[in-house]
């Protein structure tokens, strides 16, 4: 049985030395145990090792004995409080053990969320990756968020981040490299959706583009989202000259340009995106640039380049790197570059876009700038058929059930004219050729 006494430090002190159970009478409840309980010896044994401090209560009948530290931890007037606190929940009905017991799960379970940024970024990329076709995009991932995003938040549970840790790795980049920046955030926006989806994490997504970031991220300037073109009138100049070089690289900027397609979208085809029967290429969701797949018609220029490329057992890339992967982002630029150091060396003048500060130009902007160009001066053919070559959403309802119903066959007719065009023999005086029809 208890020993019943008013505890004071210097009769704590004496106890230690002697085993036994001291009751306080300052705070009904309060124990000091001393000791062992000795079933055989029905007794408290041992020493002041085992001293520690209980609560003794009573709920429905049932005798209840919680644990409130160690005297070494804990002074009398330290263990009052705590005793304090605990009778005050069982006077609003609450179990204090059970309480306790809820607490401790939540900071379980709250520290087995905390979960830093890097660790599921990178759980995420293991997961998905395997279904992802184009390995250099599974690679680029997790090398984007290396580089601009593991530095600032890595470290960071994925429950802490917002919106102003978004755009610490965001600002940085905004501007000086859009097109990764975009990527960057789309890739913190995935990682924390799926954080969320595990419960992880809690919230609206603060990477979300629509209806968040579009307020808050400066826009980019108009002049810095158009790639400097050829004028279509030295276009098969352009391309003449191109079909002399050797090598990959320059058989992927003709394709590019026969197809009016984005460089990534052609650095990344894969052999089961083609069907030479019906002469389509189908890019597919995830490497176009919007939401849906593009089905693009394939010329007979752009047939035999397909045809006349080289194959590599167990590698699924058309155009084929020197790593035995698919070319690299550059690898396009990089043919036009050496086109104008030849040039140079001729005495012939760079091909330039005039409307670009002379600048020298792109892939990009040659292979869909001046095909559109080209197409609204030198053609019939009606707008939605040209802006869907280019994979252009058309957000008008008429031009959307238009484009399902009839653009194939007439983007046939556009894209063997465009390769026609091309493929004209420039003359000396770099004359323009007649316009085409499009309307038959």
């Amino acid at each position: 049985m208890a020993q019943r006494t008013t505890l004071t430090a210097k009769r704590v002190a004496r106890a230690l030395k002697r085993p036994g159970r001291y009751r306080d009478r300052e705070v009904r409840g309060l124990l000091l145990v001393v000791g062992k309980w000795d079933k055989k010896e029905r007794k408290y044994v041992a020493g002041d090792q085992n001293a520690s401090w209980q609560l003794r209560y009573q709920l429905n009948k049932r005798e209840r004995i919680m644990g409130l530290g160690s005297v070494r931890d804990f002074s009398l007037s330290e263990a009052r409080e705590r005793a304090k606190k605990w009778r005050q929940q069982l006077a609003d009905d609450v179990d204090p053990l059970e309480a306790k017991a809820a607490t401790e799960a939540a900071a379980v379970l709250a520290s087995a969320k905390a979960i830093p940024f890097e660790s599921a970024a990178r759980d995420f990329h293991k997961q998905h990756s395997p279904k992802w076709k184009n390995v250099k995009h599974a690679k680029q991932f997790i090398s984007t968020l290396e580089s601009y995003v593991f530095p600032v938040i890595g470290r960071l549970s994925v429950a802490s981040i917002d919106t102003g840790l978004v755009l610490k790795c965001l600002e940085p980049i905004w501007t000086t490299v859009p097109e990764t920046a975009s990527r960057v955030r789309g890739r913190i926006e995935a990682v924390l959706d799926w954080c969320t989806a595990r419960q992880y994490r809690t919230g609206d997504n603060p990477a979300r583009w629509r209806g968040h970031l579009v307020h808050v991220l400066p826009k980019r300037k108009t002049n810095g989202e158009h790639f400097p073109a050829l004028p279509y009138a030295q276009i098969p100049e352009f391309m003449a000259d191109l079909r002399t070089r050797e090598g990959v690289a320059a058989k992927a900027l003709e394709f590019a340009i026969l197809t009016c397609a984005r460089t990534g979208e052609v650095i990344g085809a894969q052999h089961n995106e083609f069907d030479l029967k019906t002469k389509l290429w189908t890019v597919p969701e995830g490497r176009t640039k919007g939401e849906k797949q593009h089905k693009v018609p394939l010329s007979d220029r752009a047939i035999k380049i397909l045809k006349g490329l080289p194959l590599e057992k167990n590698n699924p890339f058309t155009f084929i790197g020197a790593e035995g992967v698919g070319l690299s982002n550059m690898s396009l630029l990089a043919v036009i570059k050496r086109m104008n150091e030849a040039r140079a060396k001729a005495g012939l003048p760079f091909y330039i876009d005039p409307d670009q500060d002379n600048r020298p130009v792109t892939p990009h902007g040659t292979a869909r700038s001046t095909f559109r160009d080209w197409a609204g001066d030198c053609t019939a053919f009606e707008r939605q058929v040209i802006e869907f070559a280019l994979a252009h959403g058309l957000t008008d309802k008429t031009e959307e059930a238009y484009r399902r119903a009839t653009a194939i066959e007439k983007r046939r007719r556009l894209m063997a004219a465009w390769a026609t065009y091309c493929g004209t023999k420039p003359s000396a005086k770099g004359d323009v050729v007649v316009p085409l029809q499009g309307r038959r």
